[in-house]
């Protein structure tokens, strides 16, 4: 813990103190589990009072609830990025987009695991109701628009495969079935091989 609070508050800059706490959070939950995520924990890695802190976030579910949002903010970032750049290159869309959401997994775990545990954070929260509904706007409408979508507001079963697929493989890794013992490339290599495999069955649907 010493080495992560000499990292952190080494990047505190007055002014952005809530988003340093955010830091703080992926910090703490990728070494040691959501579970170990307190208001006061968070306010010592960065270097401050839990009174600044608490200015901030009213508790623990809502630096919780900011920390999901920013999550599906950044996964959905991922998605679309993705896509535009196989779309510049010429390459497989929807094989970049499914890769891009199991990278988000392996490279922020914490995360990952913060998305949609519902039991931790304010679901009912504005900037995360918003946030969620960006996500599943990619989700819907064609899997980051790499399937071909008839209905934007509802999942067809070929979105509802391509998504249950790479975020189940996704989760596999990051809870540790599968994978265990590979580096980051191996696992995308199994990714991708799986990706594969899966087209097929959306070789019509894909765009």
């Amino acid at each position: 813990m010493k080495s992560l609070m000499k990292k952190a508050k080494s990047n505190y800059h007055h002014g952005n103190l809530a988003e340093s706490l955010l830091d703080a959070v992926d910090e703490i939950a990728t070494q040691f589990g959501l579970e170990a995520v307190t208001l006061r924990a968070c306010a010592k890695l960065v270097g401050v009072s839990p009174s600044s802190a608490f200015r901030h976030y009213a508790d623990k579910r809502a630096l919780l609830t900011a920390f999901a949002t920013r999550a599906l903010h950044q996964l959905s970032n991922a998605m679309a990025t993705a896509k535009s750049h196989a779309y510049d290159h010429g390459n497989n869309a929807f094989l970049a987009v499914g890769l891009a959401y199991i990278e988000f997994a392996l490279d922020k775990p914490a995360f990952f695991r913060a998305m949609w545990r519902e039991e931790t954070i304010y679901s009912n929260d504005p900037d995360y109701i918003a946030a969620s509904h960006q996500l599943s706007s990619h989700l819907q409408g064609g899997f980051a628009e790499t399937i071909d979508d008839k209905d934007p507001n509802s999942f067809s079963p070929q979105e509802m495969l391509a998504w249950s697929s790479v975020h189940g493989l996704a989760n596999l890794f990051v809870e540790g079935p599968v994978g265990k013992g590979a580096d980051k490339e191996e696992k995308l290599q199994m990714a991708l091989e799986m990706i594969q495999a899966l087209s097929p069955a959306l070789q019509n649907e894909q765009v």
